[in-house]
């Protein structure tokens, strides 16, 4: 008996695994980090043998062209980052190098005068030189001049306490896509504001340049607004959990500082709960049996004093966020409380909409662009709004979310003329036993069969981190370094497609952000990192 519970227990975990080809092959593979290559990768790179040594205490940063306080805070974060993160002695020592002399200066030349704020379609190109003569970035803004240094950094190794070195190199970059996002929420689980700068840090060292902040929803308020503070102080978790108007402004300088928008989104008509704790009326009563059941829905679209709050509400976000854009949700949205509302239904009659209520949240959605294009605004919204037949503006930007056919949302919603981003295929809080970043790799907002004008509308795409199941204990680990998959994605050409060829540097990568301070979690399953990102016990 014992010798057939033996051999049926073996034959269970033979298929097990059998059945689990990934785990199987993880359990074998391990991948080596490359050293000293930039993440994400280039448009056009190429490196030599010869090595310029770099003496931490010699060197420095140097505009040779326009400069102003978003370059002068680079180079002075920069200093740290490369030269004062570790000091012990790591006694790395180059392979297969030509020592070819010593570098001193990175000489920063910017053309144009600084911009105050990043903004959609910056120009974020610039080209570096590292060789016999000296090491130049050349840069039209000072957006592309941040994304320089930063690959200028990756480059940069140490060797002992002192002496660090560089490979000569030269490349020229730019991005693919000129929106890389990342999205964070901070209603169903709140985010201190250093958790939210530190994820900024890490987003700038990708090359991300969107912080799309869903700041509310259904579950929490934390936005502290000057016209309605009873928003946040009765739809807030409670008083600690709340984002005072101070704290968005140093978020959102924080954020400039780094060459990252700030899109904040106020989702409506659904996912409103919060706010009709304290706005009287706002939400509509729904009914059970002809009777009031004490259950609330999306905002009530009826009533003119919605739009009158929304008017007052929106001209203040308007003011507190300087980007262009405001992201207005309309995703989601249950119409069964608007049918059992015979307030609603009445309506619904003399508007001559009949039964169809996509035409009422067509209705609510257009009254609301107004309202915020009035504020000389632009707007962002879930696809939803376009899929249920609602005629929006042209100038709207539509993100694609559901992630069943996404690429035919995505061809449809370019077909209609809409500019579009993806977002449906990175979802960074499913998680999944195993390696799992290679589907993010695969994904690209490019892949459908649509007309050369259809893909000049797609503007990129974001990275989500919904925030059901991630708190402060463990956002930064869970986002990064999966979320520069999809950075290298946004950025890199579309032919740098091969995930077998980007894991020793995402292995890099990761190891690179370790030693920067972030808890960057494994993503390429067994391995260690080099010596030169070595965190000493």
């Amino acid at each position: 008996m014992a010798v057939v519970i033996c051999f049926l227990f073996v034959h269970f975990l033979i298929g097990l695994v059998s059945s689990n080809g990934e785990y199987q092959k993880e359990k074998l593979v391990s991948v080596s980090a490359t050293t000293g290559m930039p993440w994400p990768l280039p448009q056009q790179y190429s490196s030599t043998p010869d090595v310029y040594t770099i003496n931490r205490n010699a060197f420095k940063f140097k505009a040779t062209g326009q400069s102003c306080d978003i370059l002068e805070s680079a180079f002075f974060r920069y200093q740290t980052i490369i030269f004062g993160m570790r000091e012990e002695t790591l006694k790395f020592h180059p392979k297969n190098s030509l020592k070819a002399g010593s570098l001193t200066v990175l000489n920063v030349n910017v053309k144009n005068k600084c911009d105050r704020y990043p903004y959609l379609g910056m120009d974020e190109s610039y080209n570096l030189t590292i060789s016999a003569t000296g090491a130049t970035l050349n840069s039209n803004s000072v957006w592309g001049a941040l994304r320089g240094i930063e690959t200028f950094s990756q480059l940069v190794l140490q060797q002992d306490t002192n002496m660090f070195f560089v490979n000569g190199t030269t490349i020229s970059d730019y991005p693919r896509f000129q929106h890389r996002g990342l999205l964070l929420d901070t209603s169903r689980h709140f985010l201190d504001v250093t958790i939210i700068k530190q994820n900024l840090l890490a987003m700038s060292q990708s090359k991300f340049n969107v912080f799309h902040w869903h700041i509310v929803d259904d579950q929490s308020f934390p936005y502290t607004s000057k016209n309605f503070p009873d928003m946040a102080s009765k739809g807030a978790y409670d008083s600690r959990h709340i984002y005072t108007q101070d704290q968005i402004a140093e978020i959102i300088e924080f954020a400039r500082i780094l060459g990252i928008r700030v899109i904040p989104e106020f989702d409506s008509p659904g996912h409103s709960q919060s706010w009709g704790k304290s706005i009287t009326d706002l939400l509509t009563k729904c009914y059970s049996g002809g009777k009031r059941n004490g259950q609330y829905g999306p905002v009530d679209p009826t009533l003119e004093t919605s739009y009158g709050f929304l008017s007052k509400f929106f001209a203040e976000i308007g003011r507190v966020f300087p980007d262009q854009y405001i992201h207005l949700g309309g995703d989601e949205v249950n119409f069964d409380c608007w049918k059992s509302n015979p307030n609603v239904t009445a309506f619904m009659k003399q508007k001559g909409f009949g039964t169809d209520y996509a035409k009422l949240e067509e209705y609510y959605v257009q009254r609301l662009l107004d309202i915020v294009g009035g504020l000389k605004k632009g707007y962002m919204i879930w696809q939803e709004v376009v899929d249920n037949g609602a005629k929006i503006s042209k100038d709207t930007i539509v993100e694609i979310y559901k992630n069943e056919n996404y690429m035919l949302h995505v061809f449809e919603t370019t077909l209609k003329g809409y500019r579009t981003l993806l977002q449906a295929c990175w979802y960074l809080d499913i998680i999944k036993y195993g390696v799992q970043w290679q589907a993010f790799y695969a994904c690209d907002p490019h892949n459908f069969f649509g007309t050369a004008e259809q893909k000049k509308l797609v503007i990129g795409g974001e990275v989500c981190m919904w925030g059901e199941y991630v708190d402060n204990t463990n956002v930064l680990s869970r986002t990064w370094p999966r979320a520069s998959v999809v950075a290298e994605r946004l950025w890199s050409a579309q032919s740098v497609k091969d995930a077998n060829a980007a894991a020793p540097r995402l292995e890099e990568h990761r190891c690179r952000m370790i030693k920067r301070g972030f808890p960057a979690e494994t993503v390429n399953g067994p391995g260690f990192c080099p010596q030169e990102y070595a965190i000493p016990v």
